[in-house]
């Protein structure tokens, strides 16, 4: 299949580039386009074919639902069961990193909620993204744009590497600004269940509601015969061709394990900002400052796919904080490394 790729900035966006992607859409076919969390690979979702496209194109397994993106938060209501919690929760987050899961209408094919009677919705904040969704005329059902269980694509180079040949066309509009996807949660009754965690933090969600509950495959793998109900819960996800090992330890004891490690092993590291001086200038990858989560959180799935670039038998990264942006962090960490962590003592 031949791939079209279009260059869109997103403070000057190209209309007839946006239409012809559009038409893409409306014809049943896959288009790739950023959002601020990372790239989705798009489809109409209310055509259970192009549904069907989509988990061939990315290897996915059918029983892993997609997100359904809209153009505007009121346009929820087309696709699902709104609530009064639900309006509280756009008012507050939307446009913006947040899916929230309610009871699907018909409208919705089972092919796109993975057979479940829920149905994901979420109203992106890109201006590419939502020119896009407005021009096709019908929410977007869009999850990463990438190989199945491989890093999400941050870029348009890491989606043209995984994704050209396979779908119709390509939009490149720069670098996403978040670089997690968004944090998911499913309204029951007036409660919130985190099954994601994103940019969107738990402490955020409480604002809004009282009842906020992380479900136990925020951080523990699925149970063998769970199903997911949402994207990024199977036990790998996210994870890079060599095996991810995730460092508990002190910053010294870490540390020292890592330059003990890059005398003795053929290993990639995801480091910290403060931590280059300590070590040798071998298949590091600075990830930001230890401090600055912001800046991890959008670097962490570029610097895997890096490491793996580095043909190294192993790669080490620091086990995340579990609060705040932490949380999202570590939920994409412990997945990518298939909840291998290595306690290290100083």
């Amino acid at each position: 299949m031949n791939t079209d790729i279009f260059k869109i900035y997103p403070d000057s966006i190209d209309s007839e580039a946006i239409r012809s992607a559009a038409s893409v859409i409306k014809a049943g076919g896959l288009v790739a386009f950023p959002t601020e969390t990372v790239y989705g690979l798009g489809a109409d979702a209310t055509d259970k074919n192009a549904a069907k496209k989509i988990y061939a194109a990315k290897g996915r397994p059918s029983d892993n639902p997609l997100i359904i993106h809209v153009a505007s938060p009121e346009d929820a209501r087309i696709y699902a069961e709104v609530s009064e919690l639900y309006e509280r929760l756009a008012k507050a987050f939307m446009p913006g990193p947040l899916t929230v899961i309610m009871p699907k209408k018909l409208i919705v094919p089972d092919e796109v909620t993975g057979g479940l009677d829920s149905v994901a919705v979420r109203c992106p904040s890109h201006p590419i993204a939502r020119a896009l969704i407005s021009a096709a005329g019908v929410a977007i059902a869009a999850p990463s744009a990438n190989i199945s269980g491989s890093p999400s694509p941050t870029c348009a180079e890491h989606v043209i590497k995984d994704m050209q040949g396979r779908i119709e066309t390509i939009i490149d509009g720069g670098e996403c600004e978040i670089g997690l996807e968004s944090t998911i949660v499913k309204i029951i009754g007036e409660k919130l269940v985190m099954l994601r965690p994103g940019a969107i933090t738990a402490d955020a969600l409480r604002c809004v509601c009282d009842e906020v509950e992380i479900a136990s495959a925020v951080t523990e793998s699925l149970g063998e015969n769970e199903r997911p109900l949402s994207p990024g819960m199977k036990y790998r996800h996210y994870a890079p061709s060599s095996p991810l090992v995730l460092l508990d330890g002190t910053r010294e004891a870490v540390a020292s394990f890592l330059s003990a490690a890059q005398a003795s092993e053929n290993c990639a590291i995801l480091c910290y900002s403060e931590e280059k001086a300590l070590l040798k200038n071998e298949n590091i990858i600075d990830i930001g400052s230890e401090s600055d989560l912001k800046a991890q959180a959008q670097r962490l799935f570029g610097a895997l796919r890096k490491a793996d670039t580095f043909g190294c038998d192993i790669i080490y990264a620091h086990l995340p904080v579990q609060e705040g942006l932490g949380l999202a962090l570590y939920n994409r960490l412990i997945r990518a490394a298939a909840h291998t962590v290595r306690k290290v003592n100083s």
